[in-house]
C-alpha cells in the first residue's frame, strides 16, 4: 500500500495542464500575453489558449530554435510571450537562441518546459530532460522555477508574467500530488517551509516535494524531525532559507528529479559552502540516462522516492553527529 501521511497528498492535475489553464486566465486579463508553441500544443496545453485567443497564438511547427526567436521578437515589441515545448527540445535544441536572442538582450520572454525529468515514463530517454535546470541556470538574467503542484504552478506562472525579464518554468507530464491549499502565497526567490523540523532539512522541488513530505513522515515515526523546504525557485535561490536550515538543523538533503551533478543540489551546496557549511546528501539521477517504463517504476529504480530520501537523511544525520 502507498504510504499514508497526515498531509493526505491527493493527486491533482499535471503541472503542464495547470500551466495551460493559468495562461488562459492571464490572457483574459492582459491582452499582451501571447502563446508560442512548437507543434506540441495538445501536450503543453497551450491549445487551451489557442482556442480562446487564436489571434494571439503562434504555431511555429517543429522548430524550437525558430520558436524562441519568434518569442524574442514579440517581446521586443512589448508583448509577453510564453513559449512552450518539451523541456528536452526547448532547452537543448534552442539553447543558442535562448542565449543570444533572449538572455543576452535580457528580453521579457517566458520559456515553459513540459515533460521534464524521467517521470514522462514510456516516452523514453530521448525525450527525458534531466539537464535543463543546469542549462537554464547558466543563462545570465534568467529566473528558473520548478513548481510542485497545480497550486504552485498557477501562482508561479502568474509571478513569471509579472516579472520583467526572462523566466524558465519547469513542468511535468504526470498528475502531481497536491501539496498546497488554494491561496498559498508564492514569491519568486522565496522558499516555502512545508514541514517544520529541527534535526535535518530536506530541500526539494517539483514532484520531489511530495516525496520529501512522505520521507519526513517516515523519519518522524523514527523520532527524527525533518524540515521540508520547497525550493520552487532555483534561481535566484533563497539563500537566507538555506543559511537558516544549515545553521538550525546542521544537515541538509537535496532531492530533485534531475542530474545531481548539475542541478538544484549543486546550487544549494554552493550557498551552504559560502554561508554555513554542514553535512549534505544528494538525491537525484546519478550520472546516467534512464529508460522507458512506467513513471512510478522509473522513479523507484533511480532512487527518487521517499524511502531513498529518508536513507539520505539518515546518512546526513550520521555525518552531522560524527558517526
Amino acid at each position: 500500500m502507498p504510504l499514508r501521511t497526515r498531509y493526505e497528498l491527493k493527486l491533482g492535475m499535471a503541472t503542464r495542464e495547470a500551466f495551460g489553464r493559468a495562461l488562459v486566465e492571464l490572457g483574459r486579463e492582459n491582452p499582451d500575453i501571447m502563446a508560442v508553441d512548437a507543434d506540441l500544443s495538445k501536450s503543453t496545453f497551450t491549445y487551451l489558449f489557442a482556442k480562446e485567443f487564436p489571434d494571439r497564438f503562434v504555431s511555429c511547427g517543429i522548430a524550437e530554435a525558430n520558436m524562441v526567436g519568434v518569442a524574442a521578437g514579440l517581446a521586443s515589441h512589448g508583448k509577453i510571450p510564453f513559449a512552450a515545448s518539451f523541456s528536452c527540445f526547448l532547452l537543448n535544441k534552442a539553447f543558442e537562441q535562448l542565449r543570444v536572442t533572449v538572455a543576452y538582450p535580457n528580453l521579457n520572454v517566458k520559456i515553459v518546459g513540459t515533460h521534464s525529468g524521467i517521470s514522462i515514463g514510456e516516452d523514453g530517454p530521448s525525450q527525458m530532460s534531466v539537464e535543463e535546470i543546469s542549462l537554464a541556470c547558466s543563462l545570465p538574467g534568467f529566473v528558473v522555477l520548478a513548481p510542485a503542484d497545480e497550486v504552485a504552478t498557477r501562482a508561479l506562472v502568474r509571478a513569471a508574467a509579472e516579472h520583467v525579464g526572462p523566466v524558465f518554468i519547469r513542468t511535468g507530464r504526470p498528475r502531481a500530488p497536491i501539496v498546497y491549499s488554494a491561496g498559498q502565497r508564492f514569491e519568486i526567490g522565496k522558499a516555502i517551509e512545508v514541514v517544520e523540523g529541527g534535526d535535518v532539512t530536506i530541500i526539494a522541488n517539483g514532484l520531489m516535494v511530495a516525496e520529501a513530505i512522505r520521507a519526513a513522515e517516515m523519519l518522524d515515526a523514527e523520532g527524527i524531525s525533518a524540515r521540508v523546504l520547497d525550493m520552487h525557485t532555483v534561481k535566484p535561490l533563497d539563500r537566507e532559507a538555506i543559511r537558516k536550515a544549515a545553521a538550525e538543523t546542521g544537515a541538509i538533503v537535496v532531492a530533485e528529479e534531475h542530474l545531481v551533478d548539475s542541478g538544484t543540489g549543486v546550487r544549494v551546496a554552493q550557498a551552504v559552502a559560502e554561508l554555513h557549511p554542514c553535512a549534505m546528501e544528494f538525491v537525484g539521477i546519478q550520472n546516467t540516462y534512464a529508460e522507458s517504463g512506467p513513471p512510478e517504476a522509473l522513479l523507484e529504480k533511480y532512487g527518487l522516492t521517499a524511502p531513498h530520501i529518508a536513507v539520505a537523511a539518515r546518512k546526513a544525520l550520521a555525518r552531522k553527529r560524527g558517526g
